[in-house]
């Protein structure tokens, strides 16, 4: 299924930007970055929840905010994308 993730980590302080960069490392992990702070993930139950327990577990909840969009199985007829594609078809090719 596909789990739009979008985040917004309070960068004040450096606990805040060292959040950030881990919820951004562990989001590669697991999707590809769309946008600065909203990453695609094309994951089955089980690794949702992994994802969303980890994610949750690096954040704090008083100061940042994080957003997860169970877009499910038929996701391409959901997305519209315009402009620079800066994404990846997570079901296509992968040619290194």
């Amino acid at each position: 299924m596909m789990v739009l993730v979008t985040y917004d980590v309070n960068t004040q302080s450096a606990f805040g930007r060292k959040r950030l960069r881990k919820v951004a490392k562990e989001c590669l992990n697991y999707g590809i970055r769309v946008q600065n702070s909203v990453f695609e993930c094309n994951v089955d139950n089980y690794i949702y929840k992994k994802l969303k327990n980890e994610l949750l577990d690096i954040i704090d909840e008083d100061e940042d905010s994080l957003r997860f969009y169970i877009i499910g199985d038929k996701y391409k007829n959901s997305i519209e994308h315009y402009g620079v594609e800066n994404g990846v078809d997570v079901e296509g090719a992968l040619i290194l």
